[in-house]
């Protein structure tokens, strides 16, 4: 099916005026229902001898996912959501006691717990710097990244390429830079970029990345990607492997005398798939990441900084507090405001919510978050639904 920016038609259930929460879960196109009802139909058609055909068309999607992050397919594996993908790096990188895990105050914890586990195996030291300290042109969180690394012992730091509460693009290239020249590598949790904005690992130079598909890239609950850069690979220790992990894991289910335990466990990305896949889950990301990569995410990131642009001035002429940085490097698809001192934000959540408005409201900000079938013209729609509530 064609897709085109502003265009809602692949939506036709979609109950809402306007849906600005894709940070948050995306609604189900008609293109995802038909691929999993194809998946479905098939199994149900021809039970076990739809497996192979379904295992070759994950390489199309990986092929596909790693054109969006602009890498190679083979650096990349499949997980069941983003923490999946923190924990088996957090797992299987070689630590060594005393080491320091660098993370963020502001984070999601899927960004956080998996560390503070890993530290408790390991034995690992846990140090945090401060999210704001990054944002706007005179944030010093660079400065204090570099004087932590040059005290040593730091062995990763751990940052989102967009910070979920306030939409703060992160300086993923800095960072990555300064870790590197200080022996320490960088994780990103990119849940809240891929699929919305451009990303070129290579460019970023991040060593692993997480994201999960069902924000941004627009697909279903419980897959995400996991991106490994090339150099990285041979010494991770895999210690979370499955039977799907080897090399020429399933021969022994074609042919005799197959069945083997002594073989080596790939080093690829995709070692971390270790067992039965999610199908139709990762049938749906096909379909959704397909319609991305048609569209272009630099295409697509233009189409929602133009929304954002003038739905921030809106509300900020209408007393909202944004905290949508004056830095167009640091923006993302997220805007994060505070209401009025007039009205209250379970307020104006509701009163946006009662007229088909769906927004999301954590830890006390409200967000809009649109994505490329959101048209341009909405904005004067939600505008004058915000005008109705402040009166």
């Amino acid at each position: 099916m064609p897709v085109a920016l502003g265009d809602r038609s692949g939506f036709p259930t979609l109950e809402a005026r306007a849906y600005l929460a894709h940070c948050a879960i995306s609604p189900v196109s008609s293109a995802i229902q038909a691929a999993v009802a194809q998946v479905l139909e098939d199994y149900a058609r021809r039970g076990v001898a739809a497996f192979m055909t379904w295992h070759e068309r994950r390489e199309g999607l990986r092929g596909v996912l790693a054109q969006l992050i602009h890498a190679d397919a083979d650096d990349l594996g499949f997980v069941a959501n983003t923490t999946t993908g923190v924990s088996t790096i957090a797992l299987s990188l070689p630590w060594r006691a005393g080491e320091t895990v660098l993370l963020l105050r502001g984070e999601f914890p899927t960004n956080v717990t998996p560390w503070q586990r890993a530290a408790e195996t390991f034995d690992l030291r846990v140090e945090f710097l401060d999210v704001e300290d990054f944002a706007g042109a005179s944030g010093d969180g660079l400065g204090k990244l570099e004087a932590r690394l040059k005290r040593g012992g730091v062995r990763l730091l751990a940052s989102s390429a967009v910070q979920f509460q306030t939409g703060l693009r992160m300086p993923l290239a800095a960072m990555a830079e300064l870790v590197h020249a200080h022996g320490a590598e960088l994780f990103c949790d990119a849940i809240q970029a891929v699929g919305g904005l451009g990303l070129d690992v290579g460019e970023a130079g991040v060593d692993y990345l997480a994201a999960g598909s069902h924000k941004w890239l627009m697909g279903l609950e419980g897959a995400a990607l996991l991106y490994v850069a090339r150099s990285r690979i041979a010494s991770l220790q895999p210690r979370t492997a499955g039977w799907l992990s080897h090399e020429r894991a399933i021969d022994f289910l074609f042919a005799p005398d197959q069945l083997r335990y002594d073989r080596p466990i790939r080093e690829r990305a995709d070692f971390v798939e270790a067992g039965a896949y999610a199908t139709t889950v990762l049938a749906a990301l096909e379909a959704s990441a397909s319609a991305l990569l048609e569209l272009g995410t630099a295409t697509i990131e233009d189409h929602i900084h133009a929304y954002l642009d003038a739905l921030d001035a809106g509300l900020r002429a209408r007393g909202f507090s944004s905290l949508r940085s004056d830095v167009p490097g640091q923006r993302s698809g997220i805007l994060a405001v505070r209401p009025p001192a007039t009205h209250t934000l379970a307020q104006v959540y509701e009163g946006l919510s009662a007229h088909g408005v769906v927004t999301t409201i954590p830890d006390g900000l409200l967000r809009f978050a649109p994505h490329w079938p959101n048209r341009l013209a909405e904005v004067d729609e939600v505008l004058a639904i915000v005008d109705e509530i402040l009166r």
